[in-house]
């Protein structure tokens, strides 16, 4: 009898892991330094046309970003060619400093809404381009070297 129970709690924690994640990948900035005019690029095969999916970018920040917010440029690329463009803001931190996102320590993650029930009409090779677009108060000129972003990404969900 205690063999059956454990085997059923066993089973029961696998099932409860089950997470809704279609697809996640990351890429590293350059020693935690996000130039302007890099662009990161995330490539993936949609093979699902009928579903919803809720798309998300994450962000990794430590201790030495420097803002409240982050402004990005995100561009989602379609098999036909076809293009969305997005300027995007997000928090960083509360007005007390305390910052948003998950993570003990100096590293924290945020995973920030982007597109909510898209359904990808076709099959094929979409692209997502992420790019920063931030600049100090008063200049026209972006901040060239955005200082304390360690690491970019974006995931996909199936929309329950």
């Amino acid at each position: 009898m205690p063999k059956n129970i454990f085997s059923i709690l066993v089973f029961m924690v696998l099932v409860s892991c089950e997470t809704n994640t279609v697809r996640s990948e990351f890429k590293a900035t350059n020693d935690g330094f996000w130039n302007k005019d890099n662009t990161i690029s995330f490539t993936f095969t949609e093979q699902d046309t009928i579903s919803k999916n809720n798309i998300f970018i994450t962000i990794r920040n430590d201790e030495t970003y420097s803002y409240s917010n982050l402004f990005l440029i995100a561009e989602l690329n379609f098999p036909t060619g076809e293009t969305i463009k997005d300027t995007l803001e997000y928090e960083m931190s509360r007005p007390n400093g305390e910052w948003l996102g998950t993570g003990s320590g100096s590293l924290k993650e945020n995973k920030l809404w982007y597109k909510e029930n898209v359904v990808f009409p076709m099959k094929g090779v979409y692209t997502i381009e992420i790019s920063h677009a931030m600049r100090k108060n008063g200049t026209v000129d972006g901040v060239m070297d955005l200082k304390g972003i360690t690491d970019v990404g974006f995931q996909i969900e199936k929309s329950k």
